[in-house]
């Protein structure tokens, strides 16, 4: 198993070397993700903990987000994205100005991450996801959107399970997603909003927590419907599959712990975890003695490496 995570290390690691010089494309080309929520649901937090490292309970001091604000995630030649924040909403109605604000950003992203507070009142989420979805997928019909049903650490696991079925079923219904779907060019049932439903509706609800993998493990979803060569890499993962005695084979991108790809059988949560445990240890001793040749591109802020470290050692 651990000759599998160094594989799986190196090969992330490796990952950074095989962009070329057209790597460096214009910002316009990088795949978009927006996040958008209720106010105080969690988004910042979410961005902090994945890209920056930021410890979950330093979170809590975090500021509310009053603008958009762009992250530019280049680690290697997949990880290439950008992540934008932007300011919760105001009130469980839609807001036009919102809307009007972020039209072109959803016209030109892949991903729409929607983040619900479990621990709060959802029914005012509820509503004012189905009306950014209905609007989003008015704008963009190829929007992939993305429910996190954020801080759940805390809930039992029978209230977990719950709340995302109940959750996933009102809003399936509010939308017209529920099967059978419509005809292909062909609107959905009427749920009170102008515009076409597309007929494969992209919608997909996570369980998360910044205090455990859970986030991590969404936001790795997120990302390889946005890779054009994930199906290449499952395939090459399954051929080292079977030719070696490994049972699962992950490629990770070792800076957020974000998988862009895996074999084909099933994810099993522990062996994720386990993995993603492995990574900061590997992480917390290249910052001690280097990163020698396998140096990733980008480093987290706070972190430092050079020559004289290994000395230091």
């Amino acid at each position: 198993f651990f000759d599998l995570f160094l594989f799986k290390t190196k090969m992330a690691c490796a990952g950074n070397y095989l962009c070329s010089d057209s790597s460096s494309s214009s910002t316009a080309a990088k795949p978009k993700i927006l996040l958008t929520g209720l106010r105080r649901a969690g988004k910042s937090s979410i961005v902090q903990v994945v890209f920056t490292k930021m410890s979950p309970h330093e979170t809590l001091f975090l500021d509310s987000t009053l603008k958009a604000q762009k992250h530019d995630v280049s680690h290697n030649a997949f990880v290439q994205f950008e992540v934008w924040d932007f300011p919760g909403h105001g009130d469980g109605g839609y807001d036009p100005a919102f809307a009007a604000d972020v039209e072109m950003a959803v016209a030109q992203c892949g991903s729409l991450i929607f983040v619900v507070d479990s621990q709060d009142d959802t029914l005012e989420a509820e509503d004012t996801l189905v009306k950014t979805a209905a609007k989003a997928w008015e704008i963009n019909p190829h929007l992939n959107i993305e429910v996190f049903i954020h801080k759940i650490d805390g809930l039992s696991d029978d209230h977990k399970i719950e709340l995302h079925r109940n959750l996933q079923q009102r809003v399936n219904e509010d939308l017209g997603l529920q099967k059978p779907l419509p005809a292909p060019g062909t609107a959905g049932p009427s749920s009170g909003f102008s515009g076409h439903i597309p007929s494969v509706p992209h919608l997909a609800f996570h369980l998360t927590s910044i205090y455990d993998h859970s986030v991590f493990e969404a936001f790795s979803k997120v990302v390889q419907k946005l890779i054009p060569q994930v199906q290449t890499l499952e395939s090459l993962l399954d051929m080292f599959i079977s030719n070696s005695r490994v049972e699962k084979a992950f490629l990770f991108d070792v800076l957020t712990k974000i998988y862009i790809a895996t074999d084909s059988s099933p994810v099993d949560h522990t062996t994720y975890e386990l993995c993603s445990d492995m990574i900061d240890v590997t992480v917390d001793v290249n910052m001690i003695y280097g990163w020698g040749d396998a140096a990733p591109r980008s480093l987290p802020p706070d972190s430092e490496q050079g020559p004289d470290r290994t000395a230091e050692g």
